[in-house]
């Protein structure tokens, strides 16, 4: 089914003010009462309604980029993500825009309006929890959209990625079949990092199936390193001494967590054993290798771009993550 995408006419119509009007308070100028600014925005945020930002005379043409929305570019997990968007699009020609959201919806909302009021080839955002309105944005823009890295909830149309929720119970599921019992959590406690809180999710969901509570969790704010993988591994296992097997919501972590062992004279892969998530390469450069998940980074990244350039709508990619042992399973 075609997509119409809401006008200016349109948003000036329900929100009773002309056109003229309309266009100012969304661009920002001229003087307006606080009820007619908040009544149009409302009505503009409702619509899905996106100012194009190329000139009038282009305005039935799409430019020659891929918009992307990602919580953060300091990490390697998405460094590898957006290199996979990259050397997808480069060949056909496209150019990349990135814009950062910090893992705040609102701020993803602002960047995600931006880049739909440039008309890119196509928009790839990460994650699949957004505000109504930036939902209704990608909706209603025309443009081809694909949410990545996540598959367990309803995306707006194309999605690329694997279910945290299973990779969450898979890994409880082996931890326990090696007669492990004494388990413990150690992860990002931000609020909006729902792909982390899906995968606990399903790993407490398994183990309560199980009959198995979880002896302890400890949660951080903020970006993952490995000295806050040594420290935190520090303060739950001096609590918690007993404890046979750590999960971590990240690789950094839990190779901070190596290392700590290691310095504290405890005894891995023997006296403690411990996974991660996100397969990342620097696993293998431990003295010991952590276990982990594969999280398909730059193939999410891959995909995402070539499904932006077949202009293959309502297509969904679910990549399979297996279980990586490490030196511990």
């Amino acid at each position: 089914m075609a997509i119409i995408r809401p006008t200016l006419r349109d948003v000036a119509e329900r929100a009773g003010v002309s056109e003229m009007t309309a266009s100012r308070v969304l661009r920002g100028l001229g003087e307006a009462s606080e009820e007619t600014i908040n009544r149009v925005r409302s009505v503009a945020d409702t619509l899905g309604y996106v100012p194009h930002r190329i000139a009038s005379s282009l305005s039935s043409r799409n430019v020659d980029l891929i918009g992307v929305v990602v919580p953060s570019i300091s990490s390697m997990v998405f460094s590898d993500v957006l290199s996979g968007i990259s050397e997808a699009a480069s060949t056909a020609d496209k150019q990349v825009a990135i814009s950062v959201s910090g893992y705040d919806l609102a701020a993803e909302e602002r960047a995600v309006r931006e880049m739909l009021s440039w008309r890119p080839t196509g928009l790839i955002v990460a994650g699949l929890e957004h505000t109504d309105a930036t939902r209704n944005y990608m909706k209603n823009s025309g443009i081809p959209t694909v949410e990545i890295m996540d598959v367990d909830g309803d995306p707006v149309d194309m999605n690329v990625g694997i279910s945290h929720s299973k990779v969450g119970r898979n890994a409880a599921g082996i931890i326990l079949s090696k007669g492990i019992r004494k388990i413990g959590f150690v992860g990002t406690g931000m609020p909006n990092d729902f792909r982390a809180a899906k995968r606990l999710s399903g790993f407490k969901e398994e183990l309560s199936r199980r009959g198995v509570p979880l002896v302890a969790e400890e949660f951080y704010s903020g970006n993952s390193s490995l000295r806050l993988g040594k420290s935190l591994t520090e303060r739950v296992l001096t609590r918690h001494p007993e404890i046979e097997c750590l999960y971590f919501s990240s690789d950094v972590l839990s190779c901070g967590a190596v290392l700590y062992c290691l310095e504290a004279g405890r005894a891995v892969p023997d006296d403690l054993a411990i996974a991660g998530f996100n397969g990342l390469e620097i696993r293998l450069a431990m003295p010991v290798v952590p276990a982990t998940s594969h999280a398909f980074r730059r193939e999410c990244g891959t995909r995402a771009a070539e499904l932006i350039l077949e202009a293959s709508s309502g297509k969904i990619i679910e990549f399979h993550s297996e279980f990586d042992p490490g030196d511990f399973f």
